[in-house]
């Protein structure tokens, strides 16, 4: 079990929090004396295949119809071009920024980077 202070603990809750969900215990000491002790919940499922079957059972998701082994063996698409290229042709041209020293034709200065 670890044991730490109340001010170390508010520092660092998160990392606490996920020693208890994996299963230890945190006992909190208030100027030294042991006065909490944090423990994973009682019957709280600890794996992922219980946690799913909680969740189908709730109604909140729906198992899966199908075999997606198919989809996941196939080889990846061998496109013709790179992905990159292919998003800057449909973008076109980017539009640089103006400097202080062309001014983009505007009467006033220029304060900060603008677009042309």
């Amino acid at each position: 079990m670890m044991t730490v202070s109340v001010s170390e603990l508010k520092a660092r809750l998160s990392e606490y929090l996920r020693t208890v969900r994996r299963g230890g215990e945190v006992q909190i000491l208030d100027r030294g004396t042991p006065i909490a002790r944090l423990t994973g919940m009682q019957g709280a499922p600890t794996d992922a295949g219980a946690l799913r079957q909680r969740l189908i059972s709730a109604g909140v998701v729906r198992s899966g119809s199908g075999d997606s082994s198919k989809v996941l063996d196939d080889e990846p698409i061998q496109l013709g071009t790179s992905l990159l290229a292919a998003l800057d042709d449909e973008r076109g041209p980017v539009p640089r920024p103006c400097s202080p020293a062309t001014r983009c034709g505007r009467p006033t200065p220029v304060t900060s980077l603008q677009r042309c």
